[in-house]
């Protein structure tokens, strides 16, 4: 049984996700930032994109480090009044 496809409010977020790191991200290097956080650059490549619109927590967690930016400000940021939790894998 496969994963079932993303909603379209799921993907909207991720592509929030993906222009908030990018933001935060300033004038550092996508490659500074993977060096930094750990992340491979080709995946913060694709989630500043909004490619990998539901990165793993640890690897958002790392990116959020390398960026300062505290998490409950990213959940903040990303959260809508009455959407419903992202579902876990």
């Amino acid at each position: 049984m496969g994963r079932p496809p993303l909603s379209p409010q799921e993907r909207e977020r991720g592509r929030r996700l993906g222009a908030l790191l990018r933001e935060a991200r300033g004038d550092r290097t996508p490659a500074e930032v993977s060096a930094t956080s750990g992340v491979s650059l080709e995946a913060l490549r694709k989630i500043e994109s909004g490619r990998v619109p539901t990165p793993a927590f640890f690897t958002v967690a790392a990116l959020a480090g390398a960026l300062g930016i505290p998490l409950d400000r990213l959940v903040a940021q990303l959260g809508d009044a009455g959407e419903a939790p992202a579902r876990s894998a």
